[in-house]
């Protein structure tokens, strides 16, 4: 085995790694940019060398740097994880000519599977089930639409390079493919540096299922099950769980054997993941495959009690697969979600920031977390924000999904803005309990797993409440030297009686004030018209639980000095700040004469100029940030004074792109 492995990557997956290296004795070194010098995976690893600037261009995507660090620290093999270098094929190559052991696939495998069109030429010579389409040479534009009007829509151009969903566009007509066409080039060549496109009949409501393959260099492949992952958000994976809920066995022997001969076609060894569209029918394609550890890979460990990241060193290593297919066995089920800093109510945008307080479930046999950050850290604007993978499993799919819903229940983001309240919400979605969401599901209906504008109501107002006076209570008591004192009674005591409090709570812009009389988990509560008497009231384990106005009722929650996270009756999450108990106001956000960064990113595209008459909502300009393309739109209709970016530049949070005249 391996004494030395340098792990090219950051985050997540290379905290992933080092946690297996460390189990079996191996020696890891992280890399690291100048925007992760204190980064988990720096300060987890046993050696860390820098390699370069914040952008993943001038670290994580430097061969020559990663190497030149494989070398001054003597690393036997690199472990490129996922993302970043880890589908390259220059970078396997040049590994190899180092004398470095690359954990992965042969350079050959990834250059044959590295291209969506020459992987579906070479799985039609291997009889994998294709989907009618075009993948040929020929890439001028008139040709192309010459070709989806012959394949007939709806269509999907996709690039060839690349994965993930970045580029592809759905085309339902001729006149629509032109501009989809451009969109999507562009979006390839910006990502990929290759804007060869290739053409898909598009199947409606399909399901995404794909197989986790394994091969060594003794002749073996095997697949270890599938997961499904149907649950995706403009072509990016949301949930993702094994088994599927839809295949029958049948249908999941005949995948799984056609994963496999996918994986011989290009003799494949070590870690991959073969990708499948699957229709309302079951009628199974070939999509892609994957030359890498997938970020979903934790469910299959799960549900097969196995280590991929062990199999894939110990595999590189030259040792046998330590299973044959016969030898698989799959048990209980599993899901994962993914914790991103980004906010669901604005279009999903990637957020970033300090994480001043990062709460998330005790792991057990029956939780499992997967991060690369912790309380305190930031989350950058230059890599992917995901704060961690949240992995459950238990003996049955509904099992699983209760367990995720607790999960998710104990899990609080304060600093950046989070997707945990979308994630609740999907996993209390029939659409997902009943497992017939498909691939375009959430596009259509996403304002139903959105949190919305609904205020709390007063029932979770009054329990909020409760939880802060007993938090008080509990906090000076504990200080208190006298516990006999009245001083150390949170009650607003004075001669003779408790007098009033006033508990005030921020929510958006709203602020809420109810006032309080008594004591020790009895309460007579008031906010405006409307009274509460609260009887027996107690905090346990993130639960309160009480009698209001004779009605017991447990509401799960979590208080502190500076805010209460709660949810309601009906699952919804509410995180109310605490205000002072004075008069508060919300900010004015009024605006109209200027367009602004949200956040910052590089700018694509510029669709207009100084001079122009642009209506209300009309596109500005387009920038990238954290692996997204967002639209800036005029504010208002009137005439743009002066256009403040350029194309290719980038440009940082709050500044001023464009200005109106007044």
């Amino acid at each position: 085995m391996f004494e030395r492995v340098l792990i090219a990557n950051r985050g997540e997956i290379a905290c992933r790694v080092i946690r297996t290296c460390r189990r079996l004795g191996i020696r890891t070194i992280a890399v690291y940019s100048e925007a992760d010098r204190d980064a988990q995976h720096v300060r987890q690893a046993d050696e860390a060398l820098p390699i370069g600037g914040p952008l993943p261009a001038e670290s994580y995507l430097r061969i020559d740097a990663i190497l030149d660090a494989a070398k001054k620290s003597g690393a036997q093999a690199i472990h490129p994880g996922y993302g970043f270098l880890s589908e390259n094929t220059a970078f396997s190559r040049a590994c190899k000519d180092a004398g470095i052991v690359f954990i992965g696939p042969d350079p050959e495998s990834i250059e044959a599977m590295g291209s969506k069109a020459a992987a579906k030429q070479l799985m039609a010579k291997h009889a994998v089930p294709l989907v009618p389409g075009y993948d040929g040479d020929e890439q001028d534009n008139a040709y192309l639409a010459e070709q989806a009007h012959a394949i007939g829509y709806p269509l999907i151009i996709k690039p060839s390079a690349g994965g993930g969903g970045k580029g592809m566009q759905i085309v339902r007509s001729d006149a629509e493919f032109p501009e989809a066409l451009a969109t999507a080039q562009r979006v390839a060549q910006a990502a990929f540096g290759d804007a060869s496109m290739l053409l898909e009949r598009y199947v409606e409501h399909p399901r995404h299922i794909e197989f986790q393959i394994f091969g060594d260099r003794h002749g073996n492949i095997i697949h270890l099950g599938e997961r499904e992952c149907s649950a995706q958000r403009r072509y990016q994976k949301v949930l993702e769980e094994t088994p599927s809920p839809f295949l029958t066995p049948e249908k999941r022997a005949a995948m799984g054997a056609a994963a496999v001969a996918a994986a011989r076609a290009v003799n494949y060894v070590g870690a991959g993941t073969v990708e499948f569209i699957v229709g309302p029918a079951g009628d199974f394609h070939f999509m892609e495959m994957n030359t890498r550890l997938q970020v979903e890979h934790p469910v299959t460990e799960l549900t097969h009690g196995v280590d991929l990241v062990e199999w894939q060193l110990r595999i590189a290593d030259g040792e046998p697969l330590p299973l044959t297919q016969q030898d698989v066995v799959s048990h209980g089920h599993a899901i994962e979600v993914r914790l991103y800093a980004e906010d669901p109510d604005q279009n999903f945008l990637p957020g970033s920031g300090k994480l001043q307080s990062l709460r998330l479930p005790t792991p057990s046999r029956h939780v499992r977390l997967d991060g690369g950050v912790v309380e305190g850290d930031t989350v950058t604007i230059f890599y992917d924000p995901m704060i961690a993978k949240l992995i459950v499993w238990d003996g049955d799919r509904p099992k699983a999904l209760q367990r995720m819903r607790e999960a998710l229940a104990a899990c609080e983001i304060i600093g950046p803005k989070s997707n945990i309240a979308f994630l609740e919400r999907l996993v209390r979605h029939p659409a997902v309990v009943e497992a017939r969401i498909d691939t375009g599901y959430l596009d259509r209906h996403l304002d139903e797993f959105l949190v919305g504008d609904a205020a709390p109501a007063e029932g979770a107002l009054f329990a909020a409440a409760t939880a802060v006076l007993l938090h008080d209570e509990s906090h000076v008591a504990g200080n208190a030297t006298d516990p006999h004192s009245p001083w150390a009674r949170a009650d607003a005591w004075r001669v003779g009686h408790a007098g009033k409090r006033i508990v005030a709570l921020a929510w958006r812009d709203q602020r809420f004030e109810i006032e309080a009389r008594g004591h020790a988990g009895n309460y007579q509560l008031r906010r405006a018209e409307t009274n509460c008497e609260v009887q027996g009231a107690r905090l346990s384990d993130d639960n309160l639980g009480a009698r209001f106005d004779g009605e017991a009722r447990r509401v799960p929650l979590h208080v502190d000095a500076a805010h209460v996270l709660l949810h309601d009756a009906h699952g919804q999450r509410y995180s109310l700040g605490r205000a002072a108990a004075f008069a508060w106001e919300a900010k004015d956000t009024a605006g109209g004469n200027q367009v602004i960064a949200p956040m910052p990113g590089r700018i694509v595209l510029v669709k207009a100029q100084a001079g122009d008459a642009v209506e209300q909502g009309q596109e500005l300009l387009v920038m990238e940030a954290m692996k997204m393309e967002l639209a800036l739109k005029a504010p208002r209709a009137g005439t743009i004074e002066s256009i403040n970016a350029t194309q290719g530049e980038f440009v940082e949070a709050d500044a001023v792109l464009v200005r109106f005249a007044e």
